[in-house]
């Protein structure tokens, strides 16, 4: 085991924690006290005809929109907490699986790599991407969702889950691995206790 790649990594994986934590207070704490208006974008209309005298094209060339941008000058709190709620998930979600990531690595070079404590903090881990990617998709998706209905009715709102997804087979393959790696360890002693 290459103990100088691991501290690196360790270390590396610490400062991205610790920096999307600030990014994540920095933005938070911006957006509550920034008394400007907020914007989003929804593709609800994409493809919706545009009038042709609206705009200057040729004669002959349809025009269509692909999406729209909505901003609201003097924003209720209900639309600045939806707004919120539609960047800030990721960076909370990142920060943390970055600082679960950066103690596994520490186990790993206090206790060595097969090891209940190691196998330990994998599944949690892994259980916390599971679960964590969804639920902050959800928590973004759906407060995009209600800030676009806020500005715009007609559109509705309702729960929608957006972000990557493909995270939780990533989380399940930790989750199966620190499994593997527990009863590894587990024959491993009861080897150890035979001999």
């Amino acid at each position: 085991m290459n103990t100088r790649l691991t501290r690196t990594l360790a270390s590396v994986t610490f400062a991205l924690a610790m920096l999307c934590g600030l990014a994540f207070l920095g933005k938070g704490v911006m957006r509550m006290f920034d008394d400007g208006a907020i914007c989003v974008q929804t593709g609800f209309w994409a493809n919706a005809s545009l009038a042709p005298d609206s705009l200057p094209i040729a004669a002959g060339v349809e025009a269509s929109s692909s999406a729209t941008r909505l901003c609201q000058d003097d924003p209720s709190v209900g639309q600045r907490a939806a707004d919120l709620g539609g960047e800030l998930p990721w960076l909370l979600f990142a920060c943390l699986a970055l600082l679960l990531f950066s103690r596994l690595l520490d186990t790993v070079l206090l206790r060595g790599p097969f090891t209940d404590a190691v196998s330990q903090r994998l599944s949690v881990l892994g259980w916390f991407v599971t679960v964590g990617t969804p639920l902050a998709g959800l928590v973004v998706g759906w407060s995009h969702s209600w800030l676009v209905d806020s500005m715009a009715p007609i559109v509705g709102s309702g729960p929608t889950v957006t972000g990557p997804q493909v995270l939780i087979l990533a989380g399940l393959a930790a989750v199966i691995m620190g499994k593997i790696m527990r009863e590894g360890v587990r024959m491993r002693e009861d080897l150890e206790g035979t001999i």
